[in-house]
């Protein structure tokens, strides 16, 4: 399971570190696309395999969220210093360019990859109380 939140940066060739426990978690090599919250969504080969087979089985729109997540996404390996290689089309996307400072984000199942003024901003805009009465309606 994929928890917690880590400070890094983007290098100057787009590269950026990956925790080792998120590494063990997502394997030798994994898939990262975009997400909607214009962050990157990182999953395991295991992980990617379930998506694909919930997509397939969406109706017509479901090609429109196939082509989306599929054009933009790369399958990326750690070098043996724990980076990862971002295209330009995801750096672009996830406004993480050179210098940029990241936060690389456990959510569960997948790994995200955002801009740390972003993150910041998306949280300003949460309420931990909105949050915790959904969980209430949810049994969680």
């Amino acid at each position: 399971m994929l928890i917690g939140d880590f400070s890094y940066m983007v290098d100057e060739k787009g590269r950026v570190f990956v925790p080792a426990k998120f590494r063990e978690d997502l394997g030798e090599s994994f898939v990262v696309t975009i997400s909607p919250d214009r962050c990157l969504a990182a999953y395991s080969k295991q992980e990617w395999a379930l998506l694909d087979e919930k997509i397939s089985n969406l109706p017509s729109r479901g090609r429109d969220i196939q082509r989306m997540l599929y054009s933009n996404a790369a399958e990326v390996e750690p070098d043996k210093q724990g980076r990862i290689q971002l295209t330009a089309a995801l750096r672009k996307y996830a406004d993480l360019e050179n210098k940029t400072d990241v936060l690389i984000v456990g959510a569960s199942r997948r790994m995200e990859i955002w801009n740390k003024a972003v993150w910041e901003q998306y949280k300003s805009g949460k309420d931990y109380a909105d949050v915790f009465a959904a969980m209430d309606e949810l049994n969680l």
